[in-house]
C-alpha cells in the first residue's frame, strides 16, 4: 500500500457533519470512522453547534473543510480570516485543513460560490504564492481541492491536472481528489475523467471526496443531493487503486436523509477497494433522465444553517 505523503493518516470511510445528524451522533456514537466539518460553520459560531462538535472531537477523528479562503482571488489573502481557521484547528484538533482551487470573491465581496480560475502559467504562479503563505500561517500542509466547473477561460493552456500537479510539487501541499467533480467538470467540458484520474498526481492525494449530482440533460451540477452514482464509483476504484487508499468522504448537503442512509452510501466503498478495474478505456457517460429536471443553482457547497 502507498503512503500518502505529507504525513497524513488514512482516516478511513468518513461522512460530513451535518447539524440534522448532531442529536444521533451525540446520542448512538455511530461506528462512522472520521467526520469532516465545514470550517466556516464553527469559526464564529458558539453555543450549541460549538458545544456539539467539541464533544464530537472528542469521540471521533476531525478533518476541517473550508469553503471561503478563496486562494485564487486576486483580493489579499484574509489574515483574520486564517487566524480563525487556525485556532479551530487547534481546539477539534484538526487532522488537516483544506480548500478549493477557486476564487469566492473580489474587493472584499463574498460571492459565496466556488468560482473556477483561468489555468494558465500566470495563475499558477499566483496560486503557488498565496499557498506558501497559508502554510506557513497556518504552520500545516493545505489541502487543496479540484472543484466542479461549469464554464471554461479561453486563455487557459493547462490541464486542471498538470495544474494541480505542479502547484503541489512547488508548495508541498497535500491535494484532495473529489471524483464526483472530475465525473461533473468532464461531462460539461468534454474530457475523459480515466485521463484525470491517471494523470493527477497520485502519492500527493490524502483524501478524496464522493457525493451526487443532478443531471441537467446539457450539463451536470454538483448538488450533493443523492446517491452516488455508478461512473463516479468506477472513478474512485481507479483513483483508490492509484493511491493505495486513502481517507474517503461523503458529501451530502441537501435532501439530506437519516444518518444511516449517508453512511450506509460511503460504506459502499468498501465493495470498490478490492474489485478489478473496468476493461474500457474511459469511463461511460451520464444517462440523460427521461423526465425534466429543474436546474438548480451550481452553489455545491453552501453552509448549512447551524442551530
Amino acid at each position: 500500500m502507498i503512503e500518502p505523503r505529507l504525513g497524513h493518516p488514512n482516516l478511513g470511510l468518513g461522512v460530513g457533519l451535518r447539524t440534522v445528524h448532531f442529536n444521533h451522533i451525540l446520542k448512538n456514537n455511530p461506528a462512522v470512522d472520521w467526520f469532516e466539518i465545514i470550517s466556516e460553520n464553527f469559526m464564529d459560531s458558539g453555543g450549541r453547534p460549538r458545544y456539539v462538535l467539541e464533544q464530537i472531537a472528542e469521540r471521533y477523528q476531525i478533518v476541517m473543510h473550508g469553503v471561503s479562503m478563496s486562494i485564487g482571488s486576486t483580493d489579499p489573502l484574509n489574515f483574520d480570516y486564517l487566524e480563525r481557521l487556525k485556532r479551530l484547528a487547534s481546539v477539534v484538533k484538526a487532522h488537516w485543513v483544506s480548500d478549493h482551487l477557486c476564487w469566492t470573491g473580489v474587493a472584499g465581496r463574498n460571492t459565496h460560490d466556488l468560482l473556477p480560475v483561468p489555468l494558465n502559467e500566470e495563475t499558477l504562479a499566483h496560486v503557488i504564492g498565496r499557498v506558501k503563505i497559508v502554510q506557513d500561517f497556518l504552520e500545516r500542509p493545505l489541502v487543496i481541492e479540484n472543484p466542479s466547473t461549469y464554464v471554461t477561460f479561453a486563455d487557459s493552456t493547462i490541464p486542471e491536472w498538470e495544474f494541480l500537479s505542479r502547484l503541489a510539487e512547488e508548495t508541498d501541499c497535500g491535494l484532495l481528489l473529489d471524483v464526483n467533480n472530475v465525473y461533473v467538470s468532464s461531462y460539461n467540458h468534454d474530457f475523459d475523467p480515466v485521463e484525470y484520474i491517471e494523470n493527477v498526481p497520485h502519492e500527493r492525494i490524502v483524501q478524496m471526496h464522493l457525493a451526487g449530482h443532478t443531471n441537467c440533460h446539457t450539463h451536470l451540477i454538483d448538488t450533493h443531493d443523492g446517491r452516488v452514482v455508478d461512473p463516479v464509483w468506477d472513478l474512485y476504484r481507479r483513483a483508490h487503486q492509484h493511491t493505495g487508499g486513502v481517507s474517503s468522504l461523503l458529501e451530502w448537503d441537501a435532501d439530506i436523509p437519516p444518518f444511516e442512509v449517508v453512511h450506509n452510501e460511503i460504506l459502499k466503498a468498501k465493495q470498490y477497494m478490492d474489485a478489478k478495474l473496468p476493461d474500457q478505456a474511459s469511463i461511460a457517460p451520464a444517462e440523460s433522465p427521461t423526465a425534466e429536471v429543474a436546474v438548480p443553482h451550481p452553489l455545491h457547497h453552501v453552509m448549512p444553517e447551524v442551530e
